[in-house]
Formats: C-alpha cells, sequence, structure tokens
C-alpha cells in the first residue's frame, strides 16, 4: 500500500546539482591559484619591505621592483580569474599567462 508521498518521491526526479566543474584542470587551476597568489604576497611584502626601509633610512628595493612585482600581482589575479571562470583552452591559456607572469617577475627581480 503506498501512500501520496511515496507515489510523488517515486515519480519526481532528483533535483539537478547544477554544472560541475570537470575534474581534468583541477590540479592545473589550483598550482596556477597558489602561484598567483603567491605573488601577491611577494608584492606585499616587498612593499612592506619599501616601507620599513624608508622609515629607517636603510636602502631598499628600487622603484622598478615598487612597481613591477604589484603589476605581475594584478596580471597573475586577472589571468587566474580567467582560468577559474571559463573552461577549455582559454582556462588553460590563462593559467599559462598566470605562470608566465609570475616566471617573469621572479626571473627579472630575483633571479638575475
Amino acid at each position: 500500500m503506498s501512500s501520496p508521498d511515496t507515489e510523488e518521491l517515486a515519480t519526481t526526479p532528483p533535483p539537478a546539482d547544477g554544472p560541475k566543474a570537470p575534474e581534468s584542470g583541477r590540479f592545473w587551476r589550483g598550482l596556477t591559484g597558489s602561484l598567483a597568489a603567491g605573488m601577491v604576497v611577494l608584492a606585499v611584502c616587498v612593499l612592506a619591505i619599501a616601507g620599513i626601509c624608508l622609515l629607517t633610512g636603510a636602502p631598499g628595493p628600487g622603484p622598478l621592483m615598487l612597481v613591477g612585482h604589484p603589476v605581475a600581482a594584478v596580471l597573475a589575479l586577472l589571468a587566474q580569474r580567467v582560468a577559474d571562470t571559463r573552461n577549455g583552452r582559454v582556462a588553460g591559456f590563462a593559467g599559462l599567462g598566470v605562470v608566465v607572469s609570475v616566471t617573469a617577475a621572479l626571473s627579472l627581480f630575483w633571479w638575475s
């Protein structure tokens, strides 16, 4: 014997959870997100050290470093936002943009 509640459950499809993100790009998005976040932390540290050096009179980072790090961080964050919101090749190329931005900043300011 069935009740009206069980008949409704039997005929009603389960609710859809919405579109699922593909699992294939999960590692790549995590890697590029970590690189973008690390670039932001590095930019904040460089600016903080420049402020400390300004207050103490010690020599600090030059103007190129003070401009280059925040610019690289903003570029990396914008590219990461595209990588997180899009799928397919666009997301892959946006992640590549994050890697290029971070690599350029590190090679120009730290590894030279």
